[in-house]
């Protein structure tokens, strides 16, 4: 059998040939491809693309979106509702305490009571002691470096950041006077955080709300599903901020953080204190469902900071959906009761809503 070898006809082989490459023009441009796979607009179309461009802004790196994972419609569409319907879910962290200020364990779900601008709501989920991690900003007045308890209030708070911190935790320092400096970013390296506190600087000034404001953002900033706590230590002789106690107050709601106030006070008269500071603090943190304490020698320190650690680690968690919703960006009220109606209960007193 002989082998007939075929002669190459010119037009035939250019008109192949374009055909080929005009397929492979097509498909580089095919509009159906993903957005990361499509090929690059040339500079001069670039330039006169719009300013909503999805490239970003000049000088901005913007990644490439990675594929979609593949799901059937069904899964992809109840993680869509999922994701819609627990925008609006609000959550409550909430301290119950005995006439001996010890945290109450064990309570179920029927005990508590939760309303809203007055209106009962019903429980969508309970945790009788959450597992939630915590992101907590420590904030210490610099102007305190002046007194001689510095030392004990340093270390307290260095003993407190060994005892607290959990897989998961995350803890950061800050130092406030007529500024807010942080000094150690969040972390959960407990040697570095205690370094942290021991070369608080000192300072002039005490800017408190400022101190406040800026703690709420910074763990606002962390995102959801962790619990936000402020301990501040401070002799609440307010002088330098620039924000007031409103802004400062409706900050810490808006992050939904837990503020913990420790007020040194240099001079145990209430005539040579700033008392209307102090019931400033108390007022802020009362709203925010946090605690208030009064030291009377430095060496009660250890024991405050002890009893918010048992605190943090014994906290129920409800959670609810609002019915019916109040209006965009606005503030609602919260109420919770326990049974027996002897126990203390602490909660943040509302909470500031979404867009709709």
């Amino acid at each position: 059998m002989s082998i007939t070898h075929l002669r190459p006809h010119p037009p035939l082989l250019l008109a192949a040939l374009a055909l080929f490459f005009a397929g492979i023009a097509f498909t580089q441009d095919k509009p159906d491809r993903p957005p990361w796979a499509q090929k690059p607009k040339s500079s001069a179309s670039a330039g006169s693309a719009s300013s909503s461009s999805p490239t970003g802004d000049p000088g901005k790196i913007v990644q490439p979106t990675p594929p979609a994972p593949t799901e059937n419609s069904q899964e992809s569409a109840a993680q869509r509702g999922r994701i819609r319907v627990n925008v609006n879910l609000v959550n409550v962290l909430v301290s119950v305490l005995d006439e001996k200020n010890r945290p109450a364990p064990d309570l179920s779900r029927e005990a508590f009571q939760l309303f809203e601008e007055g209106v009962e709501q019903k429980i969508d989920k309970f945790e009788s002691e959450t597992s939630q991690p915590l992101d907590l900003a420590i904030m210490i007045d610099a102007s305190l470096s002046a007194h001689k308890e510095i030392s004990f209030e340093q270390e307290a708070a260095a003993h407190f950041i060994r005892q607290v911190l959990r897989p998961g935790d995350r803890l950061a320092v800050f130092a406030f006077d007529e500024n807010v400096t942080q000094v150690a970013a969040f972390s959960d390296i407990v040697a570095d955080l205690q370094a942290a506190v021991r070369r608080i600087p000192a300072g002039a000034g005490t800017s408190i709300y400022d101190a406040v404001l800026l703690g709420s953002r910074s763990l606002e900033s962390r995102g959801d599903d962790r619990r936000r706590v402020i301990i501040l230590v401070t002799d609440a002789g307010e002088t330098t901020s620039s924000s007031d106690f409103d802004v400062a107050r409706k900050e810490a709601v808006r992050a939904n953080a837990l503020l913990y106030t420790i007020v040194i006070r240099p001079v145990k008269n209430e005539s040579g204190r700033n008392t209307a500071g102090e019931h400033a603090l108390e007022t802020m943190t009362d709203t925010t469902g946090g605690a208030m304490f009064y030291p009377d020698t430095p060496q009660e320190l250890g024991a405050i900071f002890d009893r918010i650690d048992r605190e943090l680690r014994t906290q129920y968690l409800l959670a609810y959906y609002p019915t019916p919703r109040g209006p965009a960006n606005s503030f609602r009220s919260i109420q919770v009761t326990v049974t027996p109606a002897d126990y203390h209960v602490r909660h943040r007193k509302s909470y500031l809503t979404g867009p709709q």
